[in-house]
């Protein structure tokens, strides 16, 4: 490895000083990465601004790669083009990576393709910039030697980003080259760097941050979230003291970035005084996704939740124009529609929003025009902006400052995929749009904001900053120094020969240490942290902190923002358990509003009185519901035919066949799909009335799904009684069917506020004279009666009642008098019977705002 140290070395004053004479002194400063150079603007505007000036000529501070690249620019304009060769986009290198590793026929799946692609050109990368030769050594090698000879034919007369330095060496002499080329920060330097470096056959120096004494601390926390918060509380009272340039470093930043926001924004207050460094995939942007779901739809069918997306985005026309219409819109499709949506099922439903359906209609007859085609690259990325175009992107209201650098970004990307056009042939457009959304995953955006004194950095992107304060977390003895990682493509050994830091633990553990030293020295105030515990295991510091001394920290509780918030709150308080009275005579939602009522009054008033209710959520194939309700045809449709148990003497099976044949279709299921569901229902009816029906006494079926009233308290209540048999042994049964999971168990009938109060509901009010009341157990493996009776003898294997049938009875009907006066009564507050355990399933915790009443969590296990 080269080290450049005949090289000499300029103080960074000094070269603050040649920098402040403007571009006539000729002075370029080039850095590893764009992270620093954009510190070193900043701290030369420092600079500028303590001599007094206003105004001043920005200096020429730019990354290694980007400098490199302007210098072959500066060639195509001037007497160079013409033998100057084209240079290939990173999307152009990938894409004709792509085209090799597909064709090699080796991996098969897309996603496997393009992740091998990728990896392909860091390795081609990562040899041009050390000197590796690829070749023989195992599978992987081999196989890069082997692509590498297509991907170089490929490219023909053009050059990539990793071949652009050595191809510039014969053009350096024709070309207009800085007096000074000043490499900052450099901890490692190439040979490739090195040797361009050299071949400007100009003044080359090496400069750095000024080494500070700092005040060295470590400190250690028990978890890697209160580490966090600490580090946030420290940055704050920094700012607070008068502090300008506060860091703080977070290892694995990129998985981390959401907790690490949020808690940087509760700590800090109502102002963000802080960025974080590293910036999300451009796909994650809401505008940019919803883009990507316009462009699906209007070919494929795509998944509910996108559809939705579409249907409530403020980023296509008419998303405020119809906003109300929209989201009652948005309901309704829960319902009808299926756990994946196509564009014309869409127009179909969009009836009563005419914006939206005109919108719609556009995208289908672009789809018409696309539909099976195969276009160029730059065809597609036309025909895209034309469907959004269609489908009135980004919308009618104006867009944020993030919502605006995004969509511009995402013109950026549509003109990444056009200059495929050199590389690529005619594509379909599943290909084309896989690549578009590869460009936008593989895109991290971060939006301009203005200068702000904390910056939350990685590991690596804080070398060679310099600060007033710096905070370096995670320092585990699992996170550094970091593993090694040697690139699998290039034969290992030549990788450690080279010196590159990833390819062996020695090497990384050098930079690592080299990088530790360089923190130590970036701050008046340096601070090393770690946790102590992850889950239930026990972490250790990293060893090359072990030497600095661990300290206490002085860290302010300062107040949240929520609590700021409430602390100014001007509150009355108002104990509003009481609805008016029911007023109609009869509810709709049948025996459900009792059953609501118990578990708790306020999701009875609230679903129906205020016909609030969870919204539906679209599932693959049948929901549990469905399958229910497919049981329940199907038990009915039998009975119907049979009549009663003297005709389970004979063959059932051409009945069940017919049963399940007649349920399948009523549900409207379809094609492969229904004979499967027909051949299950059969399969269950079997074994129902082989373990259950055939060992029963003698009884007859006298109604099936029958609807009728049922009175509490004055209100009028829909009841629907899935099945009532008249027993041989005296009185009536009432079976209800199950198929769900859950313990079923008559414990759920009895005491007050029953879990399971339906059953019950019906015995109390039917005319008949019940002998039994129970569950049909219709589970495979698992067919059984569930219940109570009058005595033994009503149902095999069901129990009579411990209490007595009679006083079992009375209690009963109390409790349904009970509930059904004080639903009617209005009586609706917060009151889950099981706490926390009954608003499981609810989905009304948003309105009810039950937490704020039971927080049985702590807070720091809540909010994540």
């Amino acid at each position: 490895m080269g080290t450049g140290a005949q090289w000499p070395f300029i103080e960074k004053s000094a070269l603050f000083e040649r920098l402040a004479l403007g571009r006539s002194a000729g002075v370029t400063v080039v850095t590893p990465n764009k992270r620093l150079s954009q510190a070193l603007m900043l701290e030369f505007d420092a600079f500028q601004i303590a001599r007094g000036l206003s105004v001043w000529e920005a200096p020429d501070i730019l990354p290694f790669g980007p400098f490199v690249q302007r210098l072959y620019e500066d060639g195509l304009y001037a007497d160079l083009s013409a033998e100057l060769p084209m240079l290939l986009t990173p999307s152009q290198e990938e894409e004709l990576w792509r085209q090799v590793v597909g064709g090699s026929g080796v991996l098969g799946e897309m996603s496997a393709v393009s992740g091998t692609a990728a990896n392909c050109r860091d390795a081609w990368n990562l040899a041009n910039a050390w000197r590796i030769r690829p070749g023989s050594g195992n599978q992987d090698t081999e196989a890069f030697a082997s692509w590498l000879k297509s991907y170089l034919d490929g490219t023909g007369n053009d050059v990539d980003t990793a071949r652009l330095p050595d191809m510039l060496h014969k053009f350096l002499p024709a070309l207009t080259r800085p007096k000074l080329v000043v490499a900052y920060a450099f901890d490692i330097l190439p040979p490739q760097t090195k040797e361009f470096l050299d071949a400007l056959a100009t003044e080359v120096a090496f400069s750095g941050p000024e080494k500070q004494s700092a005040s060295l601390k470590r400190a250690s926390f028990d978890s890697a979230k209160h580490e966090v918060e600490a580090a946030a509380r420290w940055a704050r009272a920094r700012l607070e003291a008068g502090g300008r340039r506060i860091g703080v470093v977070i290892p694995s930043l990129e998985e981390r970035r959401k907790e690490v926001v949020r808690v940087f924004s509760r700590v800090m207050g109502n102002v963000r005084p802080f960025n974080i460094s590293v910036g999300i995939p451009l796909v994650q942007y809401p505008v940019v996704a919803l883009a990507l779901s316009v462009l699906r739809i209007s070919q494929e069918e795509i998944p509910f939740e996108e559809a939705s997306r579409i249907v409530r985005s403020p980023f296509i026309g008419g998303g405020e124009s119809e906003l109300g219409a929209r989201m009652r819109l948005e309901a309704r499709l829960r319902e009808k529609l299926g756990a994946s949506v196509a564009l014309p099922k869409l127009i179909a439903a969009a009836g009563q929003t005419p914006l939206l359906r005109a919108l719609l209609e556009k995208l289908y007859a672009l789809r018409e025009t696309g539909l099976f085609s195969r276009k160029t690259p730059a065809e597609w990325a036309r025909h895209f902006s034309a469907v959004l175009d269609a489908a009135g992107f980004p919308g009618e209201r104006a867009l944020g400052s993030d919502e605006f650098q995004a969509q511009a970004k995402w013109h950026e990307a549509l003109g990444e995929l056009s200059r495929l056009d050199r590389v690529s042939e005619e594509i379909p457009f599943s290909a084309a749009f896989q690549i578009l959304r590869k460009i936008c995953a593989d895109t991290l955006f971060q939006p301009e904001t203005p200068d702000t004194p904390i910056q939350v950095l990685g590991l690596l992107e804080s070398v060679g900053v310099e600060f007033d304060h710096l905070w370096v977390a995670g320092l585990t003895d699992e996170a550094w120094p970091l593993k090694a990682n040697p690139n699998p493509f290039l034969p290992l050994a030549q990788q450690r020969k080279a010196g590159i830091p990833e390819a062996s633990a020695e090497t990384s553990l050098a930079l690592d240490r080299r990088i530790t030293d360089g923190w130590k020295q970036a701050a008046d105030e340096v601070v090393f942290s770690h946790f102590t515990k992850e889950e239930d295991r026990d972490v250790l510091p990293s060893p090359l902190i072990a030497g600095v001394p661990v300290a206490e920290l002085a860290l302010p509780p300062f107040p949240k923002l929520r609590d700021e918030i409430f602390k100014a709150k001007k509150l009355e308080v108002l104990q509003d358990r009481a609805a008016p009275p029911v007023r109609e005579k009869k509810v709709q939602g049948g025996t459900r509003v009792l059953s609501d009522q118990a578990a708790c009054p306020f999701r009875a008033f609230a679903r129906h009185r205020l016909h609030a209710d969870e919204l539906e959520e679209p599932a693959e194939g049948l929901d549990a519901s469905k399958r229910g309700r497919l049981v329940h045809l199907l038990m009915q449709n039998v009975w119907d035919e049979l009549k009663d148990s003297s005709a389970l003497k004979g063959d059932l099976a051409p009945v069940i066949a017919r049963a399940a044949g007649a349920a399948v279709k009523e549900m409207a299921i379809e094609g492969r799909f229904a004979e499967l569901e027909k051949q299950r229902l059969a399969r269950l009816a079997h074994e129902w009335f082989e373990k259950v029906e055939k060992q029963r006494p003698p009884f007859s079926v006298v109604s099936t799904e029958e609807k009728r009233p049922i009175v509490f308290s004055g209100v009028t209540f829909d009841a629907r009684i899935d099945r009532m048999d008249k027993l041989s042994t005296g009185g009536h049964a009432i079976v209800d069917y199950k198929t769900g999971g859950g313990n079923l168990s008559a414990k759920r009938w009895q005491g007050e506020r029953p879990d399971e109060p339906q059953l019950p509901l019906y015995a109390v009010s039917a005319k008949e004279e019940i002998s039994a009341v129970v569950f049909a157990k219709f589970r495979p493996g698992d067919m059984r009666f569930v219940g109570l009776s009058r005595d033994d003898k009503a149902l095999p294997k069901v129990p009579k009642a411990k209490e007595g049938w009679q006083p079992l009875l009375r209690d009963w009907k109390k409790e349904a008098e009970r509930l059904g006066r004080s639903f009617a009564g209005g009586e609706a507050g917060v009151d889950p019977k099981k706490d926390l355990i009954t608003c499981r399933y609810c989905g009304l915790e948003t309105l009810c705002r039950v937490y704020e009443k039971i927080n049985v969590l702590a807070e720091e296990e809540f909010e994540e």
